[in-house]
């Protein structure tokens, strides 16, 4: 990254522009007008979106993106992540100025023509989703927003930061696909995890609608007692019991709705068993009779004496 030695504007001073104005670039534009920053100049590769947004924010224009970079001292690439490359190569930067992308998963690199023309680069990802702008710029305050860049952008991104009402992780150059694989566990996996509970729930005649009626607020209890107990310490459900019986009843109900229903299951089942022993609810023990009924649907005499510990390590992998 560009760490060329030179005096940044202050956050209240700053001329901040966006190029895109989708989803992300509305919502964050819209964030930043609301913190009494000031968004100059948006630009679009649809110009009408551009204008509209323009038009939603005191002081702000409508340009095209060489503008916006010549009138702006901040200015977020917004566009899909596959454009931001192409889209930065395609304009003309300077020294004194900055070029941040908010993807998630894009390396930093993608803003190479901008470092090259003397810009400061960096990366400000908000995790939180951006499906309705309106319900994003809501629920942005409390959020963690991900900052990557040298001195002196990255002290002027946490202070943006901080100014939303959101908090500062640092990442690190190079950890951006581990980092955005990681919150796709608590962001999108979850619907793979209410649409495989929402099939079940129809195998007996009820309605996707019942479904989630009932399993929201079980989810939204589960968030809480993770929030207030931590990941294993918060985890319901019959493995954090001990329960074996419970487990068995399961695997013989699901294996009669096919075998991705049931593999699924065991999958996220045996993921648990590491959970609840690093809490201290079972011990190895029960653990390995909880996975062996996880295999079979029953205990006999052989697994209730002894599971291999290597079983243990690929339930905690699987």
């Amino acid at each position: 990254m560009n760490t060329t030695s030179f005096c940044f504007p202050s956050i209240d001073q700053l001329h901040i522009g966006f190029i895109g104005a989708g989803r992300l670039g509305k919502a964050l534009a819209w964030s930043f007008s609301r913190a009494d920053f000031r968004v100059s100049a948006v630009a679009s590769a649809v110009p009408a979106d551009a204008l509209i947004l323009a038009e939603s924010i005191p002081g702000c224009v409508e340009a095209d993106a060489q503008t916006v970079v010549d009138t702006c001292d901040l200015v977020f690439v917004t566009t899909p992540d596959s454009a931001i490359a192409n889209t930065t190569a395609a304009l003309r930067w300077r020294p004194g100025m900055a070029a941040v992308h908010c993807s998630g998963v894009t390396e930093v690199s993608a803003l190479a023509k901008a470092e090259r023309d003397g810009a400061l680069v960096g990366g400000f990802h908000p995790m939180q989703t951006f499906g309705d702008p309106v319900a994003a710029m809501a629920s942005l305050p409390g959020s963690t927003i991900t900052v990557e860049a040298s001195e002196p952008l990255m002290a002027s991104l946490e202070a943006l930061t901080k100014r939303l009402g959101c908090r500062v992780n640092r990442l690190p150059p190079g950890m951006r696909g581990r980092y955005h694989a990681a919150a796709g566990y608590t962001s999108q996996f979850i619907n793979a995890l209410f649409g495989e509970a929402t099939e079940i729930w129809r195998s007996w005649g009820a309605t996707d609608e019942d479904a989630l009626k009932a399993l929201l607020p079980l989810a939204q209890g589960t968030l809480a007692s993770i929030a207030s107990a931590g990941i294993s310490g918060g985890m319901p459900g019959p493995v954090s019991r001990g329960d074996v019986s419970s487990v068995g009843k399961h695997v013989a109900a699901l294996s009669l709705l096919g075998e991705s229903t049931i593999s699924f299951y065991r999958q996220l089942c045996a993921s648990t068993v590491p959970l609840a022993l690093a809490h201290g609810a079972i011990d190895l023990a029960l653990a390995q009779r909880i996975l062996a009924v996880l295999q079979t649907g029953r205990e006999t005499g052989t697994q209730r004496e002894k599971l291999d510990p290597p079983t243990l390590i690929f339930a905690k992998s699987a």
